[in-house]
């Protein structure tokens, strides 16, 4: 199973390779198979399912406690930094792409009202 997963992620990722390249086009829907499948292999090797462990023990939990916690700083940061290169800018009265300018505010504040409400609802 994870065979044929590396294979369709290879393939995304060659066909758009393939179409960039050569026939100079961007497609945001391959853009976004790739990485579907890309991590459906990755918990494949991870695992050994697509959906993630099927089995939750102490260990488990706590791999992907950590994991989430080091990925959402990691998203964070790698928001910022595309912001700032779709831009050619750092400074933020020149940034004209609003949308993105709001995905990363909302990365800063996603864990603190997350947290605000988890907090309420178990303490």
């Amino acid at each position: 199973m994870a065979g044929l997963s590396f294979v369709f992620t290879l393939g995304a990722l060659g066909y758009f390779l393939y179409k960039w390249l050569v026939l100079d086009t961007i497609d945001a829907n391959l853009i976004f198979g790739f990485f579907l499948f890309l991590s459906f292999t990755l918990n494949l090797v991870n695992w050994g399912n697509h959906e993630g462990p099927t089995e939750k023990d102490e260990l488990v939990e706590h791999v992907q406690t950590q994991s989430a916690r080091i990925g959402y700083y990691v998203l964070m940061a790698l928001s910022g930094l595309i912001l700032f290169i779709s831009e050619g800018s750092g400074n933020f009265s020149e940034i004209s792409n609003i949308p993105l300018l709001i995905v990363v505010g909302l990365t800063f504040v996603t864990v603190p009202i997350v947290e605000f409400f988890y907090k309420r609802r178990y303490m």
